[in-house]
């Protein structure tokens, strides 16, 4: 995406113009809590514990690589970018043996939509014109270089409302973050490094 000035709904009123990372920020702000509900809360973890997947780290590691199928650690490694490498290998690839990608993906939803639901209580008709939304902006979205928001698009897309806006909301943060990790290549910074650098952020 190039930064070229473009304007936000709620901008047009005042005529001012942002740039297309300033978009792509305030999107950001809008669809990653929505997404983060699968790591989050408390009905995420747990509808993967009544499945027998019990462990944060088993049920993020099945969850969020399901969309690859059956893989081993090094495609998950690889693609997650800033994970070590043991700590992937201790999930990958015997969550297998406890559940299948399939049986992860519905899990995954399954407990995704329970905390939509809790949280945003009488609000299903704005969520429901929300999930259409998403699901017109994200079609036909180029994945090219974007392995994980590739295998999502890729996925049938739900019928519930909250779980469409649920699997939106991921696509655009795979989208993203997968766009993250080829700018920190560009640049030669492995995925340690990033983390150090987060950090280091943070601090000042």
């Amino acid at each position: 995406m190039s930064d070229r000035d473009v304007r936000l709904p709620d901008a047009a009123q005042t005529g001012a113009a942002v740039s297309a990372s300033q978009v792509a920020r305030r999107m950001w702000t809008l669809f990653e809590p929505i997404h983060a509900v699968t790591y989050f809360a408390a009905e995420a973890r747990a509808v993967f514990e009544a499945a027998g997947v019990r462990g944060f780290w088993r049920g993020y590691f099945a969850g969020r690589s399901a969309p690859l199928g059956p893989v081993t650690a090094a495609p998950v490694i690889a693609s997650f970018y800033t994970f070590a490498p043991q700590m992937v290998n201790r999930a990958l690839p015997a969550v297998w043996e406890l559940i299948t990608p399939e049986q992860a993906l519905a899990t995954r939803e399954t407990g995704a939509v329970a905390a939509l639901s809790r949280l945003l209580g009488g609000l299903a008709e704005q969520a429901t014109v929300a999930a259409d939304m998403l699901a017109r902006a994200t079609r036909g979205i180029d994945c090219s270089g974007r392995v994980l928001a590739g295998a999502n698009a890729a996925l049938s897309l739900p019928a519930d409302p909250l779980a469409r806006l649920w699997h939106g909301a991921t696509l655009l943060r795979e989208h993203r973050g997968d766009g993250h990790f080829a700018a920190l290549l560009a640049a030669g910074i492995d995925g340690c490094e990033s983390i150090v650098l987060r950090a280091g952020k943070r601090r000042t």
